[in-house]
């Protein structure tokens, strides 16, 4: 394999800044747990995921009892307003008057039937004023109240599930975003590392071509090679020249690029190390397809929309039949012109309310309504088997191209040490005389390409490592199921 090589990735700067900048050396791993840790994709990311778990406590927490003070700090009427009297006739009575009211209780869902039940206690007071003054209090020490819906899907229940997965989707897209991190580091990084091999292969060429031209102008002085070879010399010093100016730029552009991922300021001298072998995975197609149908938040979304289509088909068949909504309360109140009067020999108080609703003539609406959440239901369940299938199938895909990405690695690194020999050998022989000039940089250019070849090889590795672990959750070197760091 090749030796381990380092890059300073940075643009010649002066002197003197360069002895005021740190300098920070990073490996693809140190590269990629930067980006993990403060990257704007990854911070991205853990918002997205906090603001799910919020969410989830948030809903949690309102299925417990929740006590509630409300009221009216103030109500004031003060006017002309028409009364009813006990005749049935209606007059207009100056009033003046200002209402008040306090109620403080615990109110709970029930899972179960789907209900809610309260229990509290309420004051009120009125007070008039102008030419009649008064005040009068009620209170209510305790009213428990029971409200419940009949023949109708249990909302709570429904929601209950629904959040559940939704929470589950949120953690195992976080998961999936930090992979998706690693890979598009691994793929910056690569970038930059193959930027430098560029930048230091076109500044190889320059002095190996500047080398030749200078023998070549020999050689034609003394009538040994003829202009047409002088030139073809020439101009490859001068396309090896313009290569490097424009590998300078291509390695600055994509040190800026590796710069934003990982959120390194620029006051900071970059160094990477590339890694000079590789880990060799024992990757089952069998092992990745069966992790990532368990583990991918793809399974997740696909069983959330199926809740939602099957819970959308439970209202649309209520909303079509009968249905009754129950509300009733029971307690005791007391009235009085004292406060402390109002609390004493407190009488008994009961409401009961029945709703009724049944559709009779609906011109075939419920039906229709019926047959359409029916047909969504279809259609989510042809998506997810769809989805389904295609995970199965980048999974399973997925491990095989991380095997032949292995074995293009050992294959890349073995044609890039032969291929630089060839062009050592080429290079002496041309000295001599042996070769003609075409030869040379035949040679030259399979010299260059394997260099190329094998930083790309590496790339692929890396990034076809990294998006299997996105595609299943599971780290095949670790042989475990991928969890958050903390």
């Amino acid at each position: 394999m090749r030796a381990v090589a380092v890059f300073l990735l940075c643009c010649c700067p002066l002197a003197a800044t360069a002895q005021t900048r740190s300098s920070t050396t990073l490996t693809l791993q140190d590269a990629i747990a930067r980006a993990r840790e403060q990257g704007p994709a990854a911070q991205a990311a853990r918002s997205g995921r906090d603001a799910a778990r919020w969410r989830d406590e948030a809903f949690n927490a309102r299925l417990l009892p929740q006590l509630v003070l409300q009221g009216d700090a103030a109500n004031l009427d003060r006017g002309i307003n028409p009364i009813d009297l006990p005749d049935g006739s209606t007059q207009f009575i100056s009033q003046a008057h200002n209402r008040t009211s306090l109620g403080l209780g615990f109110s709970q869902e029930i899972p179960l039937t789907g209900g809610r039940v309260s229990v509290g206690t309420q004051i009120s007071r009125i007070d008039e004023f102008g030419t009649r003054s008064s005040r009068l209090y009620q209170t209510s020490p305790i009213l428990v109240r029971l409200e419940q819906q009949l023949f109708r899907p249990r909302q709570i229940v429904w929601d209950k599930r629904v959040q559940h997965l939704d929470a589950r989707v949120a953690e195992q897209e976080y998961l999936e975003a930090r992979e998706d991190v690693a890979r598009a580091t691994a793929d910056a990084f690569f970038n930059l590392y193959a930027e430098e091999v560029a930048l230091r292969n076109a500044s190889n060429n320059v002095a190996v071509n500047d080398t030749l031209y200078t023998l070549n102008k020999g050689r034609f002085e003394v009538g040994k090679i003829g202009e047409n070879d002088l030139l073809k010399s020439e101009l490859a010093l001068l396309r090896a020249r313009a290569a490097v100016e424009d590998a300078r730029v291509a390695r600055a552009r994509a040190e800026a690029s590796l710069r934003r991922l990982i959120a390194l300021p620029a006051s900071e001298e970059l160094t990477i190390v590339t890694p000079d072998s590789i880990p060799i995975v024992d990757v089952d197609p069998d092992l990745a397809e069966k992790e990532a149908l368990r583990n991918s938040s793809i399974v997740q979304q696909n069983e959330l929309a199926d809740v939602q289509s099957r819970y959308d088909i439970s209202t649309a068949k209520a909303n079509s039949r009968f249905n009754a909504t129950v509300a009733a309360s029971v307690g005791f109140n007391q009235t009085a012109s004292a406060f402390g009067d109002s609390y004493d020999s407190p009488l008994g108080r009961q409401q009961l309310s029945v709703g009724i609703n049944l559709p009779m003539a609906q011109w075939g609406a419920g039906r229709a309504g019926v047959e359409a959440a029916k047909a969504a239901n279809q259609s989510v369940a042809t998506k997810n088997r769809i989805r389904h299938d295609a995970l199965a199938e980048d999974a399973r895909f997925s491990a095989l191209q991380l095997q032949q990405a292995q074995r293009s690695v050992v294959l890349a690194a073995k044609a890039d040490t032969v291929a630089g020999k060839q062009f050592e050998v080429a290079r002496n022989r041309y000295i001599i005389g042996k070769i003609a000039n075409d030869a040379l940089y035949l040679a030259q250019g399979e010299k260059d390409a394997a260099v190329l070849a094998y930083v790309q090889a590496l790339r692929t590795y890396w990034m076809s490592y990294y998006y299997l672990r996105r595609v299943t959750l599971y780290d095949f070197a670790a042989k475990r199921e991928l969890i958050e760091e903390r």
